[in-house]
């Protein structure tokens, strides 16, 4: 590795590595050397910048905590556009269809990452606050444009969605559903606060 390149540089090169690998072979396949290897660097690079194996992991969900708010911009961005089951089906898919299912699955899988991440997340699996915040955002601003029921719970029904539709892409070997399939569930389930019509 050539002195004088940036860390940020650096560690954006592991952690593509680390999403490539989820992505292809799951996390039992992530290792240091996998990812090294991956991201094309010599053995010492990770742990040159990384105390640990469990400090790079907890660093790359940090990292992808921080892209959902990005996303998050996105949604906020398509209040009082098309239907709103659509844009919460379209931004759920996008990120259960995306590396955040194999995050969560590591997560779940490596007790290490779990103790790692209670500093930052005491309660919950860490990426669904995230999730759930940013669908909560969402809908709060659909109802003040009189898209959602003023009385929805929205508390409630944020993280109701990210389960639902977690739980159709959770352990699929197959393809995962469609988007017609996860706009269908979510019209389902907030089909008794929602007050748009399907666009023309």
């Amino acid at each position: 590795m050539p002195t004088g390149v940036a860390l940020r540089d650096v560690r954006q090169q592991l952690f593509g590595a680390a999403e490539r690998i989820l992505l292809r072979d799951g996390p039992s396949a992530l290792t240091s050397r996998s990812v090294t290897d991956e991201a094309g660097v010599a053995k010492g690079v990770l742990h040159r910048h990384f105390d640990d194996f469990d400090g790079f992991l907890a660093a790359l969900v940090h990292d992808r905590a921080a892209r959902i708010r990005d996303q998050s911009v996105t949604l906020r961005g398509s209040a009082g556009t098309r239907t709103v089951a659509g844009n919460i089906a379209d931004a759920l898919a996008d990120l259960f269809g995306s590396v955040a299912d194999q995050i969560l699955a590591l997560v779940i899988f490596r007790d290490g990452l779990r103790a790692r991440l209670r500093e930052t997340w005491p309660r919950g699996i860490p990426l669904t606050r995230e999730i759930a915040a940013m669908i909560g955002d969402y809908l709060t601003l659909e109802r003040d444009l009189g898209r959602v029921a003023v009385d929805a719970d929205i508390p409630v029904l944020a993280p109701m969605l990210v389960g639902a539709v977690h739980l159709q892409f959770a352990g699929r070997d197959g393809e995962p559903p469609g988007p017609a399939a996860v706009e269908a569930m979510t019209a389902t389930a907030l089909a008794a606060v929602l007050r748009d019509a399907p666009a023309a």
